[in-house]
């Protein structure tokens, strides 16, 4: 796992954690090895986030709109969460319109609409966590 040197007292000690499972850490100092139990239960901590949804989710993939189609999806550019949703079903709106705040990366990014009609269906709740790709909403 991780390798350490330390010096007490003028004699340097070269110490390995081998393993660390609830409060106890296998050690290994100067090739001696030892098993050390903690008071407390170590934490184990990872430099990669990870997700967690409080509700399962279906995902779905969705295929590339043709010419003929008349419903256009907004998708999310980034994995975020949706702080304010500013249109409802049934709006109709323009291009350039506001439609939904999401805090990504913790700056607020305004989602605008990329064509004119009206809401048909808004496919997220405020307060939401979302994915990059996840629909938001659909323009028909």
């Amino acid at each position: 796992m991780k390798q350490y040197k330390f010096k007490i007292n003028g004699s340097s000690y070269h110490i390995h954690i081998k393993d660390a499972t609830d409060n106890i850490i296998q050690v290994e100092v100067n090739g001696s090895p030892y098993e050390v139990v903690m008071e407390t239960q170590v934490k184990k901590t990872s430099k990669t986030p990870t997700l967690i949804r409080t509700e399962p989710r279906l995902t779905h993939k969705v295929d590339a709109l043709t010419s003929s189609d008349t419903m256009k999806t907004v998708l999310s550019p980034l994995p975020g969460i949706v702080l304010e949703i500013l249109v409802k079903e049934g709006d109709v709106v323009k291009m350039g319109d506001k439609l939904l705040v999401l805090e990504a990366m913790k700056m607020e990014n305004m989602i605008l609409a990329e064509t004119s009609g009206t809401i048909a269906a808004i496919k997220v709740a405020a307060r939401s966590t979302v994915l990059q790709g996840d629909i938001l909403l659909e323009i028909l």
